[in-house]
């Protein structure tokens, strides 16, 4: 199954004309000369840009771990420091960081590098970091049905970095916890010490 990377989104694609209009007068209302040299091509640019990052839109999650594996592994497995960039859905401002996975089999695994197309299949949308992190955990509980999941979301968030508080340097940590790693404080531990190192 191929990956949000492979995708644009088509909606931006169908709409380019309105969008690339609609940018244009943006520029205009915030005091700018969307005439000049600089900016001519800017509603194009954003266009195209949106095609990239908001193609999450393109492709359900669920598909992105694609085919799944017998293997009689019940160990921890971690995929961590997976790379995002998500867009605020409150103000349209990036947010970004890094992902951490954890789960423990219980028969089935997918491949590793489907952990990293269902981070871009879900944060590549107007998202919020809180509802990124439980859309991970509940997609792969539903589709490996592990024994437990852990997922641990690292943001920093352009909305409060560079406007509101102004507070550069801050990061936001969301966890979702499913399964054994609700109970067992070992498996937690063992979880979130792994992830440091």
């Amino acid at each position: 199954m191929a990956g949000v990377k492979d995708y644009s989104n088509t909606d931006v694609g169908k709409n380019r004309e309105k969008i690339e209009y609609h940018i244009e007068q943006i520029l205009n209302l915030i005091g700018e000369d969307a005439k000049r040299e600089g900016l001519l091509e800017t509603p194009a640019r954003v266009t195209r840009m949106y095609e990239e990052i908001f193609a999450g839109y393109e492709v359900d999650p669920r598909d992105v771990l694609g085919v799944t594996f017998d293997e009689n592994h019940e160990e921890l497995v971690i995929v961590k420091d997976i790379v995002y960039y998500s867009q605020c859905e409150h103000h349209m401002a990036p947010f970004f960081g890094k992902i951490h996975i954890g789960y423990i089999p219980s028969g089935k695994i997918a491949g590793l590098s489907k952990f990293a197309r269902l981070v871009d299949a879900i944060t590549r949308r107007l998202q919020v970091q809180e509802r990124i992190t439980s859309q991970i955990a509940d997609i792969i509980n539903e589709v490996l049905q592990p024994n437990g999941v852990m997922v641990v979301v690292e943001g920093e968030h352009l909305c409060m970095c560079s406007r509101g508080v102004k507070k550069s340097g801050s990061k936001t940590v969301t966890s979702a916890v499913r399964g054994v790693f609700r109970e067992d404080s070992a498996s937690r531990a063992e979880f979130l010490s792994l992830i440091r190192d």
